[in-house]
């Protein structure tokens, strides 16, 4: 088959990018794929083009209702007509009527909670998938011990639709977390296409504070001179609100704020205006990004750090996917050290957290439990984190059958799930310790990245802070010279250093 014809004529490109037809070739043989590709570099391309060369339906996992919508859009755009999103946007009557017509669809995108859905897996069941695709898979091992837990079925879910053939897709992922994916998603001896997590065209600067106040003064300031559109991440939804109004009101047009507190339509919307330009800066918690297909993205700001690397490259990897020169910033102070530890202990249950709900459930033997975070996980004084980490351990212990409360051994399992949350805690901390390892090293930032994925640099300019760099290339051409931006911060430090655990997590 001449792949670069279908290429062509389907997408209007003369040729593949870097790894491209070597993944899609594999795909066409009906292998198992594990595909890393870095960010903009085409991933959606490579279930693509199969299903144009004959390989179809297609179902595709997504983790993301904004990534779903903007994927689908993207392939309409292009003159698709026969692409679905399985997600709660659907009212009912629509979707009945797209699950009557399902298999008249070349792609079928839907998330991993809408596959636990026993009418949509039944119709599923019914049709035979050419591919089955897990994208952004990383989010199998980084996401699915504890945040979302449904990401642990997908290979379930993959045999019980007959065990198509399926290729993992993602832009980061370390050798532990690759062997966790392939191993999660019961994949057998998958064809693997490693390329470099390495985006030369983005310079990188580590900028160190003494305090907060410092590290606010310059976030500022940055949002104000540098060349946008841009992205400054934090870990607080209050801290991202205060610096997006604090933005506004110094004259900065175009600026944002971006959470998971945000109702669903607002986010959306937000969303749009970022990929239409209308809005210049997202000041936003890890909420915002994944999937967005945004290609002029010229900076990207941590206020606070992202607990592992993988996570750093996704999200700085939203920066100049035109391959056009961009800058990541890191801002970091001693006490952001603190933040990743509490989002840990946040996220995981304690075992008298564990010990009061297994004492809940001997109560009410024969019961139906309710999944439900807000039924159940508050009553409990949970994390929704912690609440759907302990109902995924129960399902898979047997002691939650169909909703219904079996019996167990209550000091058997007391001891088996406190023993999961160490050994998934002890991981959290080994990532977290390797990113801090980071923070901290005096050498290349570039090359200390590479080196955790077993890669080696070659040198460029406009590398990092420590080999060299020039900021000013990055700032807004009419800006002649840096203003101060100065502001009375005393009240405001105190309400933001006073940021609640609950406001620090996000999904």
């Amino acid at each position: 088959m001449n792949l670069t014809k279908v290429l062509y004529k389907k997408f209007g490109y003369k040729e593949f990018r870097m790894g491209q037809e070597e993944i899609i070739r594999d795909v066409l043989e009906e292998k198992d794929v594990f595909a890393m590709l870095p960010t903009g570099a085409g991933k959606s391309l490579c279930y693509q083009l199969p299903a144009y060369s004959g390989h179809y339906p297609v179902l595709i996992v997504s983790p993301l209702v904004s990534l779903m919508e903007d994927q689908v859009q993207q392939l309409k755009t292009n003159g698709e007509k026969r692409v679905l999103a399985l997600n709660g946007f659907l009212d009912f009557d629509k979707r009945e009527n797209a699950l009557q017509t399902l298999a008249s669809y070349t792609f079928i995108f839907a998330s991993p909670e809408i596959l636990q859905n026993k009418r949509i897996r039944q119709t599923l069941k019914s049709i035979r998938f050419s591919l089955m695709v897990v994208d952004e898979a990383h989010c199998v091992s980084q996401w699915g011990h504890d945040f979302r837990t449904d990401y642990l079925k997908l290979g379930d879910v993959r045999e019980e639709l007959g065990k198509p053939p399926l290729l993992a897709l993602t832009a980061t992922a370390t050798e532990d977390v690759r062997r966790d994916v392939v191993k999660q998603l019961k994949m057998e001896h998958p064809a693997l296409h490693i390329n470099t997590v390495d985006r030369p065209n983005i310079a990188i600067k580590l900028e160190k504070h003494h305090s907060l106040d410092a590290k606010l003064r310059s976030a500022l300031q940055y949002g104000k001179t540098l060349q946008g559109p841009g992205i400054i991440y934090f870990s607080s939804r209050s801290l991202a609100e205060r610096v997006s109004n604090k933005l506004a009101q110094s004259g900065v047009k175009g600026v944002a704020a971006y959470h998971a507190g945000l109702d669903t339509e607002t986010r959306l919307l937000i969303q749009q205006q970022f990929l239409n330009d209308e809005i210049s800066i997202i000041c936003s918690t890890n909420a915002f990004g994944m999937g967005i297909n945004k290609s002029n993205v010229r900076y990207v700001i941590h206020f606070h750090p992202p607990s592992n690397i993988e996570s750093y490259l996704q999200e700085i990897g939203r920066a100049g996917r035109d391959q056009k020169p961009a800058i990541a910033i890191h801002l970091f102070t001693e006490e952001d050290e603190r933040l990743p530890i509490a989002f840990i202990d946040t996220e995981l249950p304690e075992r008298q957290q564990i010990q009061g709900v297994l004492a809940d459930l001997q109560m009410r033997m024969g019961e139906v439990l309710s999944i439900n975070y807000e039924k159940e996980g508050v009553k409990h004084r949970l994390s929704e984190t912690a609440w759907r980490f302990i109902v995924y351990q129960l399902q898979l212990n047997g002691v939650l059958q169909n909703s219904l409360i079996q019996s167990f051994h209550f000091h058997h399992l007391l001891e088996k799930l406190s023993n999961e949350v160490d050994k998934l805690r002890r991981r959290k901390l080994s990532k977290w310790i390797g990113f801090k390892n980071w923070l901290y090293d005096d050498g290349c930032r570039r090359k200390g990245l590479l080196q955790r994925f077993d890669e080696t640099i070659t040198p460029i300019e406009q590398c990092c802070d420590h080999c060299g760099l020039e900021v000013d290339q990055y700032m807004k051409q009419e800006e002649s010279a840096q203003e101060d931006i100065i502001m009375a911060w005393d009240h405001e430090l105190q309400l933001m250093l006073n940021v609640t655990k609950e406001e620090q997590g996000e999904e």
